[in-house]
């Protein structure tokens, strides 16, 4: 049994767009109906989503019939956590509230086996489909991919620097926690806010690390990708079942 190639993390090498959406409701079903909507990533959230690593495990199946790549956001940035998820078959994790580049070199050794790394070794997990993929231990770096958010204005300071850090794929924007940074709490769509996030997109490209963020506006989305994001999540599976179910409701009550 060979190991599956990481389309996505390839597609980012490549310099392709790649949209994305956030899966936080912890439903398989949900998982499920979004994979199958014919996204290149769905996220599979555990920092502000109630899921564990088994739930991970429960979405990383529903997903298994669709053509979109699983991307986890770990809850911190701790070995462990990474590891559990890894061992559960994510190769592709995101790790939130990244400040420089200690933190995201920290992120990167926790994907990589010794002595490149501090990753875990275990035979007979799911990662390895049980032990059946003989060369996991050789490719598994190869095919794992590796994103870190910069959610403060110190985290865009170090742009630079964590753009070089080897084994890193790309850099994701957090506007929310990004805008409370900058003291406009609750407002990510703040001209300063939006000024910073447009700077950093165009310095992480030019890193030669991929570029990534998060918006539920369509226009601030397609703006994103005209300025240099290639891997953009355009939508939230809670938001967009509260607007359309709020929607619903006012129409025939008021």
């Amino acid at each position: 049994m060979q190991l599956k190639p990481n389309a996505f993390k390839h597609a980012l090498a490549a310099g392709k767009n790649q949209i994305g959406i956030w899966c936080s409701l912890c439903s398989p079903l949900g998982a499920e109906i979004l994979g199958d909507a014919g996204f290149d990533w769905v996220l599979l959230d555990t920092e502000h989503a109630p899921n564990d690593a088994y739930q991970v495990m429960q979405l990383l199946q529903a997903l298994s019939g669709s053509a979109s790549t699983p991307v986890a956001r770990v809850a911190w940035n701790d070995a462990v956590l990474i590891k559990k998820l890894l061992d559960v078959g994510v190769n592709s994790i995101l790790v939130p509230y990244v400040e420089n580049e200690d933190e995201a070199a920290r992120a990167v050794a926790a994907v990589r086996y010794p002595p490149r790394g501090v990753r875990g070794v275990a035979f007979a997990n799911r990662a390895t489909k049980f032990g059946r993929i003989a060369d996991y231990f050789a490719k598994a770096e190869g095919e794992t991919c590796v994103l870190v958010q910069a959610e403060t204005a110190s985290a865009l300071s170090r742009i630079e620097a964590m753009g070089k850090i080897d084994g890193l794929d790309g850099i994701f924007i957090g506007p929310a926690d990004l805008a409370a940074s900058m003291g406009h709490l609750g407002n990510p769509r703040h001209p300063d806010v939006r000024k910073a996030i447009d700077d950093a997109i165009r310095r992480i490209r030019k890193t030669g690390k991929a570029a990534g963020i998060l918006t539920g506006h369509v226009e601030d989305a397609k703006e994103f990708i005209a300025g240099g994001a290639n891997f953009c999540a355009v939508g939230n599976d809670t938001g967009m079942l509260v607007n359309a179910t709020s929607a619903l409701v006012k129409t025939f009550k008021g």
